[in-house]
């Protein structure tokens, strides 16, 4: 952590800051978790060890509840599982994602300490749990969480005061980390990071968070590496500056990640994006045709149809109607594309949600189409190395290949790469298909580009043997777009 220390951030107590230079990509520090713990939805689903999701996982013996990818992953997770395997066994079942996590850190604690490693810069008493500015109803399921946990945590364990409990359950609350799959593409699990704890939040960072779960497949457990998140730089930072991330996503108006960041942080953000409201007029703006925009009333009921559709679209994609999610979707972009402009969110929404369901039934010339015009928007709001920006313009790639839009899939998925190599860095899984991905794509340009006829026969042939990375069953619309601390829900 000589990279960073620890200063008093004005009006927002304490921080991080560098100590040194940094450029786009460059990782500032990396930490490993305390615990991490499968979220409860996942946990017959998901590797409790590795984080992976596989179609088949073995069942803890003694359990039943932790499941693993194989006897290697099960041996590698066995020091954090082995507390939990009696605790769940003399308690009958299995309790929430937050009793679990929590029972975790304090068998941590009282096995290692407050400092557990030489690199933690603070202790989990240090850090914030906002217990005090929690909502009544908040509050409530609060000590319900505690109550359950009582009667969880074993006699033969060390007890613990209900202050230090509260205390514990404050902080995972309030900072715990959403822990992804092995490819970075889904959350599936919840950990706590307390270095990362100490970064502050900004609607415009210079930094981003991503999960690194570095090598967890080796036969013997003894090369495994350990599950840690990664603190890199979006660009130049210069000694001595604050090192932020964001916590919300940038895509929603000011006033929505003011009210989110009150409601879930308990902080009022004074950055200068909130404060100007900067791309608050893009988000909701009218489409601007040779000079001429629409009136503020078009726009308005524009903007109300498209929400009011927004709605009856997720109710379709819940019910799995997909076909029916294309129906709303064309019919209110047949009414608002000439009138709202191509940052507009809801109709970013739109697009977004379209194309993955259209990628998924295989219309991908439509998906295509609406993939591109979901990244443009995207670009003329995002950082130009946000993580998002780069796993849309990835997925428009391959919905672009999918389509035989060579040209357009390349391009896009060079630019992806581009972003994530800052993002996620060369050695991630995600980074590592997209640089396959590019090279597959680079040499079917060239091939487009001596024949045609050739390329298109040889890509067909192809096809029916093994098409690029299809898309997973659609997800709701704020899936791909997660906070960045794990709430409860």
């Amino acid at each position: 952590m000589e990279n960073v220390a620890i200063f008093e951030s004005p009006g927002k107590g304490r921080g991080l800051k560098a100590t040194k230079e940094f450029w786009a990509g460059d990782v500032i520090f990396a930490e490993p978790s305390v615990a991490a713990v499968v979220f409860d939805s996942l946990a017959d689903r998901i590797c409790h060890s590795c984080f992976r999701r596989q179609e088949k996982l073995q069942k803890c013996g003694q359990c039943k509840f932790a499941h693993y990818c194989d006897r290697t992953c099960q041996r590698a997770g066995w020091a954090e599982h082995k507390l939990e395997c009696s605790a769940i066994k003399t308690h009958g079942k299995a309790p929430n994602e937050n009793i679990r996590l929590g029972a975790r850190i304090l068998w941590r604690l009282d096995k290692d300490g407050s400092m557990m490693s030489d690199t933690q810069m603070v202790t989990l008493e240090e850090l914030e749990d906002h217990i005090a500015d929690m909502p009544e109803d908040d509050l409530k399921d609060f000590k319900v969480d505690i109550h359950n946990f009582l009667d969880y945590w074993p006699r033969s364990s060390k007890q613990h005061t209900i202050d230090d409990t509260f205390h514990i359950f404050g902080v995972i609350n309030c900072n715990g980390f959403t822990v992804s799959d092995q490819r970075g593409l889904q959350a599936v699990g919840v950990g706590l990071f307390p270095n990362l704890c100490m970064v502050n939040h900004n609607c415009w960072p210079n930094c981003t968070v991503i999960l690194n779960h570095g090598n967890q497949s080796a036969v013997n457990t003894m090369f495994h590496s350990q599950r840690r998140i990664e603190l890199r730089s979006l660009g130049k930072i210069e000694g001595g500056d604050e090192l932020t991330v964001s916590y919300v996503d940038f895509l929603n108006l000011t006033e929505e990640r003011q009210k989110l960041l009150k409601t879930q942080y308990f902080f009022d953000c004074t950055c200068e994006h909130c404060k100007d409201h900067i791309k608050d007029d893009l988000k909701l703006g009218g489409l601007e045709v040779d000079g001429v925009k629409p009136t503020e009333e078009q726009v308005k009921e524009a903007t109300d149809y498209c929400f009011e559709m927004m709605a009856k679209m997720e109710k379709a994609r819940l019910n799995g109607n997909y076909h029916e999610v294309v129906k709303i979707s064309k019919d209110c972009l047949e009414k608002t594309e000439p009138v709202l402009a191509d940052t507009h969110i809801y109709q970013l929404r739109m697009w977004s949600t379209l194309s993955e369901v259209q990628a998924y039934l295989q219309l991908f010339d439509d998906a295509a189409d609406n993939s591109r015009k979901m990244v443009e928007g995207y670009m003329k709001l995002y950082h130009p190395n946000n993580a998002a920006l780069g796993m849309a313009a990835m997925r428009s790639g391959v919905t672009h290949w999918q389509a035989g839009e060579i040209e357009v899939g390349h391009g896009m998925v060079c630019r992806a790469y581009a972003i994530l190599m800052v993002t996620h860095g060369s050695m991630h899984p995600i980074t590592k298909d997209l640089e396959a991905m590019r090279m597959q794509t680079e040499m079917e340009l060239r091939m487009f580009k001596q024949n045609q006829y050739v390329y298109h026969s040889m890509r067909e042939a192809a096809l029916k043997n093994k098409p690029m990375t299809m898309m997973q069953e659609p997800k709701n619309m704020e899936e791909g777009v997660k906070n960045l601390f794990h709430r409860r829900k």
